[in-house]
């Protein structure tokens, strides 16, 4: 019986996700995705909330006692490429793979958590009280997105983010912090030698993030990067530049906060330093946590991801586990294979009811 009803909501998540990826919803342009998100919930007679094209639901009531449970998966995408050989928006199963934008990131963690959310959230046997959200603006960090969510929801203990991690736990998270980093000089006539070049003043800077080092060293995300990603200086080839621009982009681990890394960066280099957002930190969750525990004895192996995801906004521990393969996302004939989706509505099922045989 129990088995019966797991097949049959796996098969209802592939269902809902074909339709899902017939709906384009690149970032801030969610509207009509998460209309039809709320219509499907609000048919399972489930309590629906929605802030702007955020939709969530909840139980039918909580249960004191027990700790609360965020399901949570994004449902916008990033812009198709030139490259997808497939129609991004018209869904084709082939040999076993969905192929659409948004199938692997995030559309199958999507389904796959709604689907287990609509089996469990009403059984005494679960010991969470379990929410499931469906957000926006994931892949820009956007304000409208799960931040604008996080004050209206019930207190939350710990959350499953959906992220494509093939079912294995990832227990820590890489952060993100974009400089916008400016070296001045002074303009002058190239020919006479005049001015100062602020291209040489910005060269000890640009040696400096390529080298250093920070000192402490996760385990699980490894060291904290740097990298020097775009460069712009000068209007014409006889005028001395007075001003180099620069953007560094990091990646921080759990060891710092991005506030840390950035006072280390400041006192470093000579340079004007701007961070256009702090917010984006690492994120982790305690191996001895009880669903990284549960997860391992199904056979998860827990690691640490270098991928940025809505985990970096919330302020409680999140685990990164959903199906497909973060190497497919962003990239042309983005496919989830069909028995990914079956196999992690069970893994969530298992996941969340340990002590109830499937």
């Amino acid at each position: 019986m129990e088995r019966n009803r797991i097949r049959e909501k796996a098969d209802e998540a592939v269902r809902l996700l074909a339709d899902l990826l017939s709906i384009p919803a690149v970032s801030r342009e969610e509207e009509k995705k998460a209309d039809f998100i709320e219509k499907y919930l609000r048919s399972c007679h489930h309590t629906v909330r929605r802030e702007a094209n955020n939709v969530w639901c909840l139980p039918d009531r909580f249960r004191e006692g027990c700790p609360t449970l965020l399901l949570n998966a994004h449902i916008d995408t990033v812009r198709p490429t030139a490259a997808w050989t497939y129609d991004p928006f018209n869904p084709v199963i082939h040999e076993g793979r969905l192929y659409g934008l948004g199938s692997n990131d995030c559309g199958g963690g999507l389904v796959s958590l709604m689907q287990t959310f609509l089996l469990l959230a009403d059984r005494e046997e679960v010991p969470w009280n379990l929410v499931y959200l469906a957000s926006a603006e994931e892949e820009v960090s956007g304000g409208n997105g799960v931040e604008r969510v996080l004050p209206l929801l019930p207190p939350i203990d710990v959350a499953i983010v959906g992220e494509p991690t093939d079912m294995q736990p990832a227990i820590a998270e890489k952060g993100l912090m974009v400089l916008d980093v400016i070296a001045r000089g002074k303009s002058g006539h190239a020919a006479r030698d005049e001015g100062v070049n602020a291209i040489y003043e910005a060269l000890s800077d640009v040696h400096w993030f390529r080298t250093y080092r920070f000192g402490r060293v996760s385990p699980l995300l490894g060291a904290v990067r740097m990298n020097l990603t775009m460069i712009q200086a000068g209007t014409q080839h006889n005028v001395v530049p007075d001003e180099c621009r620069m953007v560094v982009d990091v990646r921080s681990n759990e060891c710092y906060d991005n506030r840390e890394i950035l006072d280390e960066i400041v006192r470093n280099v000579h340079s004007e330093v701007a961070p256009r957002s702090t917010r984006l930190n690492s994120s982790r969750i305690a191996p001895d946590h009880p669903l990284v525990r549960s997860a391992v004895s199904l056979g998860g192996v827990p690691y640490g991801s270098p991928t940025l995801s809505d985990q970096a906004l919330m302020p409680w521990p999140s685990l990164k586990l959903g199906p497909g393969d973060s190497a497919r996302s962003h990239t042309a004939d983005e496919y989830i294979g069909v028995d990914e989706i079956r196999r992690a509505v069970g893994f969530y099922c298992r996941l969340l009811t340990p002590d109830v045989s499937f």
